[in-house]
């Protein structure tokens, strides 16, 4: 019996540093590319959902008034979904320029569908033929919009684009920080191998010929997350497309960490809530290999108490490997979504990931989640 599971803990381990070996190559493949450093010929139109963003909305404008890029080349969209707050009202009073305006989604629009409803109505009452959407909560460098469409040529139709915290000195901004790189760069490293998997939507752009091609949002409206990783997973799997991860930094999108450990869990559950309604069932599979290899620490942990001291030690193996492996990945972020003095805090960020996965994987798997003042089931 110890045999069998010592066996199984390992195919589950092996498959899983198979999987960050790959993020490697595939991070190494994005440090090649190269930026035409050209903009786009096409207009374009830059979609900005919000609501209740009262704290956060002025300081958006200011940030995209602050854009670099020719104003008769691109209009910005800002789209109320449904805010109680101030929030409308202070964007009305205080955007100025002739190339912003302000929308509200009818209360009957597609109801259910939350963000994804403001960005699709957004983009039936946009001009423009390319799409660049960022969160309210963002602000950016003002080449961001330059440095999202240098990547364009024909053969593209999606660019993901980079998404950093602005963390300060605090333990938990600075392990959010971290932790998000990870994710982030492992999105990358999947679009540098073919394999776009996942994607954030606080800094996306695509076509807007595409995204119709496709069906834009449908088949998924029904969820209120996804409207990043199933539009992307849509195009890669439907078109002959490519998908891109911009790696410049003055693409980046910066937001805040989460205030609280309850807004930490809320948010986590909500993007582990679409993993099992993504359509490419050989992904899920992937996916919950990936969930079984967190599970196995603590019962290799566990058994180490109840069965054989050989368990103790496999976790320890199996442990180290994956501080050993992540850190070569995360190496890759330091100067770009992070400073490299954040690798400090490798090994709690590590230590806590174990529970936080599990528990967010399994929560979300259910549904039933706070958003923007929501309670959603999905």
């Amino acid at each position: 019996m110890i045999n069998i599971l010592i066996a199984i803990f390992g195919f589950i381990a092996l498959y899983y540093f198979y999987f960050i070996l790959r993020i490697n190559q595939g991070l190494k493949k994005l440090s090649r590319q190269v930026s035409k450093g050209v903009s786009p010929s096409e207009y374009i139109s830059v979609i900005i959902p919000f609501r209740n963003e009262s704290e956060c909305i002025l300081k958006s404008l200011a940030s995209i008034e602050a854009q670099q890029y020719p104003k008769d080349k691109f209009e910005v969209i800002y789209v109320n979904d449904c805010s109680d707050d101030d929030s409308l009202e202070k964007i009305f009073n205080a955007q100025k320029s002739e190339n912003i305006k302000v929308i509200s989604v009818p209360q009957h629009y597609a109801p259910g569908a939350h963000k994804k409803r403001a960005i699709k109505y957004a983009i039936e009452q946009a001009k423009g033929d390319i799409i660049v959407s960022t969160d309210c909560d963002c602000i950016h460098d003002k080449y961001w919009l330059e440095a999202m469409l240098s990547l364009y040529d024909e053969e593209t139709a999606f660019i993901s684009g980079p998404v950093s915290f602005l963390y300060d000195n605090s333990a938990f901004s600075r392990l959010q920080a971290l932790e998000f790189s990870g994710l982030i760069l492992i999105g990358a490293g999947l679009i540098g191998i073919g394999n776009p998997t996942i994607c954030n939507a606080a800094n996306l752009s695509y076509r807007k010929k595409v995204y119709n091609e496709v069906g834009g949002f449908s088949g998924n409206m029904n969820l209120s997350s996804g409207d990043d990783e199933f539009l992307m997973q849509k195009i890669a799997s439907t078109t002959d497309y490519k998908i891109k991860f911009n790696p410049q930094k003055r693409a980046i999108a910066f937001t805040e960490p989460n205030k609280t450990v309850g807004e930490f869990f809320q948010q986590r559950k909500r993007w582990a809530s679409k993993g099992l309604f993504y359509k490419d069932k050989a992904l899920i599979l992937k996916l919950f290999m990936i969930f079984l290899f967190y599970v196995s620490l603590p019962l290799q942990l566990l058994a180490s108490i109840f069965y054989s001291e050989v368990f103790l030690v496999s976790f320890f193996i199996a442990f180290s490997l994956k501080i050993i492996f992540e850190t070569q990945f995360l190496l890759k972020g330091s100067g770009f979504l992070f400073e490299k003095k954040l690798l400090l805090y490798i090994l709690p960020a590590e230590i806590l990931q174990i529970p936080y996965i599990i528990f967010a994987s399994i929560a979300g798997s259910f549904g039933n989640y706070k958003w923007k003042d929501r309670k959603l089931k999905r």
